[in-house]
């Protein structure tokens, strides 16, 4: 009832403009964690182990920054609407190219044009949603905003639980290519964007100032001066999202595999534990990210990656499904609780000439930093325990959740920053 009352006291633009920027991200998310979900089918296929297939997640997370960078700037330039549309239509080809790869080494290809496209959507979609919806309740937007990578999983992990058992195909056709068939859907929403949704009014605002900028190459220069002076803010956002990543992708990216391997649960199994972990993302990104708004952006963020550590028995030392899938719900509860906090924190932090850019570069190159995890950790697991990820996972959590909460608050905080306004 609550996220009703929101999503009514918004205007028909704001809703429709945070419904598309909502249903990007989660579609973008749902593309990326199908593949998280065939992993194991994929390496079967190319007669591989599962480290070879991970190389996959790698180059996807580490052509990010660069989409990141390339789409911001567009954004900064055309205007976040139809930037956001191409967006979408780009990560939906290169999902569908990655269906029909004949090889391993394609497939690694196809996934890092698909980074290029991930990579740009959550800047350029958070910029335009925040831009547009009005400062208050900006916490519980953004975790709900947030939570549409969560909503991608849940949707990825259904699929692959109710469909993938009952695929057989051959050839180009095999399960996970028609899962991954099904990823290029999203494209339709660019339909969307060009009917339903309207230019950032920030965007808007600053139009003729650009142009003026333009046209005065002194200025212009000045103006790049300025932004220079934007850097320390910056690579401090780096390193906060460097940890970040690490938390999410260190406690997603392979849990359906340590699911499969190490419980050997089939897929039905995983899908439904799958599910439950991000029901509890869902609601924890939510939950925190309302209470951010009455605690501070900061004491949320530690908050939340503090109680994750107490949840690591049951999300990855229990053995029943439905121990499991509590610990699933807990674990995701807690990370994705500090990650709804972020879209509101990264813009509020960013400035507004560069907000575009600045938070989802930031993001994608926290990516970058840590595009590797699920190599190292299923390197780990190889090595020390026998193939089993279970110590991988839990080293994963305790470090990273302890250096989310150091490093935020080492930083400083903007609640309640006027985002309506893109100064020049």
């Amino acid at each position: 009832m609550a996220l009703l009352r929101e999503l009514r006291s918004l205007t028909p633009i704001q809703r429709n403009t945070f419904t598309a920027c909502f249903l990007g991200w989660s579609m973008d998310a749902f593309d990326f964690f199908l593949l998280t979900l065939c992993v194991k089918a994929i390496a079967g296929e190319f007669h591989v182990g599962v480290k070879e297939v991970a190389e996959a997640i790698f180059w996807t997370l580490v052509m990010r920054p660069v989409g990141a960078l390339l789409f911001g700037l567009m954004a900064e330039r055309f205007g976040r609407r139809p930037t956001l549309m191409l967006n979408v239509v780009a990560f939906s080809v290169f999902e569908l190219a990655s269906a029909f790869a004949p090889s391993l080494g394609t497939f690694l290809i196809c996934r890092a044009f698909f980074g290029i496209a991930m990579g740009g959507e959550w800047g350029v979609g958070a910029a335009l949603a925040l831009e547009t919806l009005p400062p208050t309740n900006r916490g519980f937007f953004s975790g709900l905003l947030q939570e549409g990578y969560v909503v991608g999983n849940l949707m990825a992990a259904a699929l692959y639980g109710l469909l993938f058992p009952h695929l057989h195909g051959t050839g180009m056709f095999t399960p996970w290519r028609v899962m991954f068939m099904i990823g290029a859907l999203p494209s339709l929403l660019a339909f969307y964007l060009r009917f339903k949704v309207k230019e950032s009014p920030a965007w808007l605002a600053g139009k003729d100032a650009r142009a003026l900028e333009r046209s005065a190459p002194r200025v212009q220069g000045a103006k790049w001066k300025e932004i220079l002076t934007y850097l320390p803010s910056f690579l401090f956002l780096i390193v906060l999202m460097t940890m970040f990543t690490s938390f999410s992708h260190g406690t997603q990216d392979l849990y359906p595999t340590f699911l499969e391997k190490d419980h050997a649960l089939a897929p039905r199994s995983v899908g439904f534990i799958v599910v439950i972990a991000n029901i509890g993302a869902l609601l924890g990104g939510i939950c925190c990210g309302t209470i951010s708004e009455r605690l501070g952006r900061k004491k949320t963020i530690i908050l939340a990656a503090l109680l994750a550590l107490p949840m690591v028995p049951l999300w990855a030392w229990s053995h029943s499904v439905a121990t499991l899938a509590i610990g699933g719900f807990l674990m995701q509860f807690m990370v994705q609780g500090a990650w709804g906090v972020i879209p509101a924190h990264l813009n509020e932090l960013s400035p507004g000439p560069v907000r575009a850019i600045f938070p989802g570069l930031a993001y994608q190159l926290g990516n970058l930093f840590s595009s590797r995890n699920s190599v190292f950790q299923a390197a780990f697991a190889n090595r020390f325990s026998g193939g089993m990820l279970n110590m991988a996972l839990t080293g994963t959590v305790v470090i990273v959740a302890l250096l989310v909460a150091v490093v935020t608050a080492l930083g400083s905080e903007a609640k309640g920053a006027n985002l309506t306004v893109v100064e020049r």
